[in-house]
């Protein structure tokens, strides 16, 4: 053969490789573009993917063409990163030459930290600042990569694999931490079908690959066989051929139905983990002291007249500022529960602008004065943010939101500080009334609710829904007073404040504890009967503090999701509550109150501030005996009881409770989580099991063969699939006896020579015959997995050699060699 007719040869042999290769990278390109399409939901992801493809399709075929090395394939791919990065990544940087040089450490710094940002930023992320470089850099290298291996010829080509799962990977593991909505097929509920398409179509395409290129690279060494030889063999297909195609067909059949079917089923319950559940405030949020708790510190002389924040809007100023929205209460201290298992209840980076909903939009500058913390001033649903001063970009790099918490925290050097100015772009949503909105149920407190504000509740409402809340929270802040302390002189900043107060001591902090005594004074109170004489029902001493979280349980009684909010007011149609003055909030100007959401998922907020005017009366009478009468107090005397003590919020101490035996809750969820991780690694180790049964039923099949010679072909067959799958057997089609001298075990040899004999002798085995070399293999077996490590004979338990491997099944295949156009007759082959 010629040099160039042997060159034409290859070219040919190489097109199929090529051709299919490059089918399956556009495979892989299309499920990896469907993947990542949640996370940003922009069409320029269209521009940025297609152009990253397009760049790497040309790459990979100039260094295919050139036979370039990986380094200088791995530069220029390089470069075009970060030419072709700027206008398809970075779109907002073309505008002239200096925001092109900008645009390129934009593309320089979205490699190093983009991946990390692009898991803290909300979604969709769109074309926020550089965080589409992430899919550019996937997109460009990953494309590159996948036809570069896809095109190889040796072994290395099946690190496309990898390649093409990372690729999907990008999507998936930045995405959501919640799956796709289920899928319902009449009776049939799919959970995750999206997730699990994806994955699947991935496993598909890079199997029917993998099967493609083992086939075809079969036929290529029989046909360089058959040039060299100058004979042309046609094989023909036998039952063997075709056992090991169901087999393949029901492995792949039974992994795709125990994924579809079984692991959305056992993780539907679980939260999804991604990249983006790990990140956010979490830490900052966990170390900070929850701000209800410091809120009277407020209240002190030396911190009352600190302006904490101002407030300007060239469209009239909002009706409250929020601090911090506290939504979980564990019966000692209201925090932030920030429940990663929905996005919109997480801290996450604002992108460029958020759906804020309907409402009035405005505008907001707010300059931080004596501020601390991590906790940001914010105004309703944020659109948008922008920072100003000196700190500008560390802010905006450290700026969380929380969209269902309507709050945000700021980490940057431990949360705001002096000089930083907050630009927000906001909707003000409409709140309905409070009596005309209706409970949606099942909000029931996490904690269990004090005997008597449920006693209180059941005594005093009236009516359902709103229309209950609303009269509670007025008799509850009518029979409530005012106070900021323990103790307070007479010219305290707050208590100047109030014209015509009456000091009345009262202790901090709002665990169940506090919430009880308030509750239980108000049912004592009730029951004096001096109390309906004069009408004078003011019992409960406390702040915000108390009486909003008092508000936040009663709500959560009747039915309604509640938190709490700190914050400030800058207007309010209540004379009750403090505002801040044209404003300025200044530290004793700091509130506290309730929010409850209504059956349509509106938030409406309930002031919760006690009135001042009226002095409490806490002096119960009891009932004396008729013989001892003596004249009573008049009604205008009120004795005062000591104040609370200190340690009140440390809870009810309660010692001799009675024992309600072992709590076994928890051996309730011990076992749900074994169970789970037991069923995922059951699900894991399928394949696995497959490929253990389906070894165990073809040596069942070979063993249980109709005939003694075909029981001994099928020993022999054992033996050698044995040794391939321990790495010992392979290679081109060697006789018995030569594939024996490779194995090179004791007993190979005598085995080939009785194989041998009994298809070419031309006398039938009989069943000892049988028996006995069946024995053989059995001993030859063991001593090849004894030879192996632990680990070594783990890997051939599972190893899919013996499957690939060419076959000698019982009856010979049969395979008829031409020359030219003049066929001879069928000839056997016996070798493996």
């Amino acid at each position: 053969m010629s040099a160039d007719r042997a060159d034409a040869s290859r070219t040919v042999r190489r097109e199929p490789r090529i051709l299919v290769g490059t089918l399956f990278a556009a495979a892989i390109v299309a499920i990896a573009f469907a993947a990542a399409w949640p996370v940003y939901r922009t069409p320029w992801l269209v521009v940025t993917a297609g152009g990253a493809v397009a760049a790497a399709s040309l790459i990979a075929a100039v260094a295919w063409r050139r036979s370039w090395r990986v380094g200088t394939t791995a530069w220029v791919t390089a470069a075009a990163f970060l030419v072709l990065g700027v206008p398809l990544a970075v779109p907002a940087r073309v505008a002239g030459p200096g925001e092109f040089a900008q645009g390129l450490g934009d593309v320089a710094a979205g490699v190093l930290v983009g991946f990390k940002d692009l898991v803290t930023v909300d979604l969709p992320i769109g074309t926020y600042r550089n965080l589409l470089v992430p899919a550019f850099a996937v997109f460009l290298a990953g494309t590159c990569a996948l036809l570069l291996l896809a095109w190889r010829r040796d072994r290395i080509a099946y690190a496309a694999v990898p390649v093409a799962a990372a690729m999907t990977a990008f999507g998936l593991l930045f995405g959501a931490t919640v799956v796709s909505d289920p899928l319902v097929l009449g009776p049939v509920v799919l959970p995750a079908p999206v997730e699990t398409a994806l994955g699947a179509l991935t496993f598909l395409a890079c199997l029917l690959w993998l099967v493609w290129r083992g086939d075809h690279e079969r036929m290529l060494a029989l046909s360089l066989a058959a040039e060299s030889s100058g004979v042309r063999l046609v094989r023909e297909r036998s039952p063997a051929h075709r056992r090991r195609g169901v087999l393949a067909a029901v492995m792949v059949a039974t992994a795709l139905l125990v994924s579809v079917a079984v692991v959305p089923f056992a993780a539907q319950a679980t939260t999804r983990d991604v990249l983006r559940a790990a990140a956010g405030p979490d830490v900052e949020l966990s170390a900070s002291a929850s701000p209800l708790s410091a809120y009277r510190t407020m209240f002190a002389d030396d911190r009352a007249g600190d302006v904490l924040f101002s407030v300007v809007s060239d469209d009239g100023l909002p009706e409250r500022v929020r601090i911090a929205t506290l939504d979980a209460y564990d019966g000692e201290v209201f925090r932030s529960g920030d429940d990663g298992a929905v996005d919109d209840a997480r801290f996450v980076r604002v992108p460029a602008e958020l759906d804020a909903g309907e409402g009035d939009r405005t505008s907001v500058e707010i300059t931080v004065g004596t501020l601390e913390g991590i906790w940001m001033p914010t105004v309703g649903r944020v659109r948008s943010v922008d920072f100003a001063g000196p700190r500008a970009a560390e802010l905006d790099a450290s700026f969380y939101y929380n969209r269902t918490a309507w709050a945000g925290v700021q980490t940057a050097a431990g949360g705001l500080a002096a000089g930083d100015v907050l630009r927000l772009e906001v909707v003000v949503p409409d709140e309905p009334a409070l009596a005309s909105i209706a409970a949606p149920g099942g909000a029931a407190s996490s904690v269990a609710v004090p005997e008597a504000l449920t006693a209180w509740v059941d005594r005093h409402s009236a009516g359902s829904g709103g229309e209950a809340l609303s009269g509670l929270v007025a008799l509850l802040r009518e029979r409530g007073y005012l106070s900021h302390g323990l103790e307070a002189e007479a010219d305290a900043v707050w208590v100047r404040s109030l014209p015509g107060y009456s000091f009345q001591p009262s202790a901090s902090g709002h665990s169940l504890a506090r919430i009880q005594t308030m509750f239980t004074r108000l049912l004592e109170r009730e029951a004096d009967p001096r109390a309906a004489a004069t009408g004078v029902y003011v019992a409960a001493i406390g702040d915000d503090e108390q009486f909003a979280v008092a508000v936040a349980l009663v709500a959560r009684e009747l039915g309604f999701p509640s938190r709490v909010v700190v914050g400030t007011r800058l207007t309010s149609v209540d004379p009750g509550v403090p505002v801040c003055d044209e404003g300025v909030c200044r530290a004793q100007d700091l509130a506290v109150w309730a929010e409850v959401q209504s059956a349509d998922g509106s938030w409406v907020a309930i002031d919760a501030t006690p009135q001042h005017t009226q002095s409490p009366s806490l002096v119960v009478t009891e009932a004396r005996d008729p013989e001892n009468v003596t004249d009573a107090l008049p009604d205008a005397v009120e004795d005062v009881v000591p104040p609370d003590p200190l340690q009140e919020d440390t809870g009810v101490r309660d010692g001799g409770g009675a024992d309600d035996g072992w709590d076994l809750a928890w051996l309730w969820r011990a076992a749900r989580i074994v169970g789970v991780g037991l069923l995922l690694l059951l699900i894991a180790a399928a394949p696995l099991l497959v490929v253990v049964g389906a070894k165990a039923v073809r040596r069942r099949a070979r063993r249980r063969a109709p005939t003694p010679g075909a029981r001994i072909v099928g020993g022999w067959d054992e033996y050698v699939d044995t040794a391939a799958d321990a790495g010992l057997a392979g290679g081109g089609r060697l006789t018995r006896s030569e594939l024996a001298a490779r194995i090179a075990t004791a007993g190979g040899p005598a085995l080939a020579a009785r194989a041998d004999r009994a298809v070419f002798s031309g006398q039938d085995p009989d069943d000892d015959q049988a028996e006995e070399f069946w024995r053989l293999v059995d001993a030859e077996r063991a001593g090849i997995r004894h030879a192996q490590t632990f680990w070594g004979r783990v890997a051939m338990t599972v190893s899919l050699k013996s499957f690939v491997r060419p076959p000698a099944p019982a009856r010979a295949a049969r395979i008829r060699p031409e020359r030219g156009k003049r066929a001879t007759a069928s000839l056997a082959r016996t070798a493996p």
